[in-house]
């Protein structure tokens, strides 16, 4: 009994060591690879917090971050990599404080619809049933958001935050369950825009396309069938490309960001526009991080071409993965995944951490050239690429659902500051996330 409890001490020590080795040597293990969306998704998956999720500080106190780990897992599962990660993800999502808190902020008559579709579209997506997932039946809570008018709203005592991608990945969702509602289509396609776009916020009194809006109702348009409407919108996405391949966000400067890119490079790729896609990837392939920068940033996708921070490269690599991949989310699969999170190939050369800066820099690496890269063959020769290292911390995507902080959040905010500060921090929260 005593050499059985001496093993799985050693056991579980053994364990605990790998959890905390340091990133240089668990990615020593795994298979490099050259291919751009296998080493984002891969780095992606070694930033997980605990291993299965993300987090959102907000005010200094970090709250889960069910939403942009649901970027990761879709990440994952275009990339057809990650698969464990995705696998703890898709668990930990499934905790009854989690999914209650993204559903429902911790109270029964609280219902968001941009976080039912969003996680009932995910769910699918690894080939599993929404309708029990966690103790809920996300296809059941979604429809109940529905109004006459087609559109999904959320239930909620702190206003709606539904808005144009609320309503796609609600027609997406649907659609791959048992077929989307036709009103729910009929109201999408009417919030079209005359130049051709959608609008993130619905029903407005000017219609004002937004990129990334546009980019997610057009797959859920082709997915419905609705080929002459996502046409419209694909001339305007195309038309609102800037030269270097890149989308920007509504109003800004510059060359654009991974992720408005990512999300366009992903509709039009769906939509069969390949020239401009192939220049989103392009412009998104610039954007990875290369061999000079530290060991622990590469493979990400930086934001923009502005200097790297890990903050923003999270969501602006899930969002660039999509794009470099270009599978509909329509017919997002979890079949064939592997289970490795692949790191990106900088062969043999010894390189030197770069600090992060505001300057966008060309840098060459030499990579190592086998007929097998990604699986770990030995090199036999090497090959000079010009890699493009930056990334920023600013930027968001379009927001799918309320804040989801914890419950005991709301009831402090309540004995310190009353009702209005949790309406107050409510808002500024859910302007936050994406």
């Amino acid at each position: 009994m005593s050499l059985r409890r001496t093993a799985a001490v050693l056991a579980a020590a053994a364990v605990a060591a790998l959890a905390v080795l340091p990133a240089a040597q668990s990615q020593a293990r795994v298979a490099p690879t050259t291919d751009v969306s296998d080493a984002a998704a891969g780095w992606l998956a070694r930033q997980l917090v605990d291993g299965d999720h993300f987090e959102n500080v907000f005010d200094g106190v970090a709250y889960p971050d069910q939403g942009l780990t649901l970027d990761a897992l879709f990440a994952f599962t275009a990339a057809g990599v990650a698969s464990d990660s995705a696998d703890e993800a898709t668990a930990w999502l499934a905790e009854p404080a989690i999914i209650a808190n993204y559903l429902h902020f911790g109270d029964p008559a609280e219902s968001y619809a941009g976080a039912h579709a969003k996680l009932a579209l995910a769910v699918q997506a690894r080939d599993l049933d929404p309708t029990g997932f966690g103790g809920e039946d996300l296809i059941a809570g979604l429809t109940a958001l529905q109004a006459p008018s087609g559109r999904f709203s959320d239930k909620s005592q702190y206003g709606d935050y539904s808005n144009g991608f609320t309503q796609a990945f609600a027609v997406l969702a649907l659609d791959r369950w048992e077929g989307a509602p036709q009103a729910a289509v009929d109201y999408l396609v009417g919030e079209q825009c005359a130049d051709g776009g959608f609008p993130l916020i619905l029903e407005a009194a000017t219609c004002v396309s937004h990129v990334d809006a546009t980019a997610m109702v057009v797959q859920a348009l082709l997915a419905v069938d609705k080929t002459a409407e996502a046409a419209e919108a694909l001339d305007w996405l195309t038309g609102v490309q800037q030269a270097g391949g890149g989308f920007r966000d509504e109003g800004a400067a510059g060359e654009g960001n991974a992720n408005s890119t990512g999300l366009a490079a992903q509709a039009l790729r769906a939509g069969g526009r390949t020239a401009a896609a192939d220049k989103a990837t392009r412009f998104l392939t610039s954007l990875q991080v290369g061999c000079t920068a530290a060991e622990a940033a590469r493979g990400a996708i930086a934001f923009d071409k502005a200097g790297f921070t890990q903050a923003t490269s999270l969501r602006a690599s899930a969002q660039g993965v999509l794009g470099l991949v270009g599978v509909n989310f329509a017919d997002l699969t979890a079949a064939g995944d592997t289970p490795d999170a692949p790191v990106l190939d900088c062969g043999t050369t010894t390189t030197s951490p770069t600090s992060s800066s505001s300057s966008t820099s060309d840098t060459t690496t030499t990579t190592t050239d086998t007929t097998t890269t990604t699986s770990g063959a030995t090199a036999t020769s090497t090959t000079t690429t010009a890699v493009v290292a930056v990334a920023n911390n600013r930027g968001t995507l379009a927001r799918t659902g309320a804040a989801v902080g914890p419950a005991l959040w709301i009831g402090a905010l309540l004995l310190v500051g009353g009702v209005l500060a949790v309406v107050l921090a409510r808002r500024r929260y859910a302007e936050a996330r994406k």
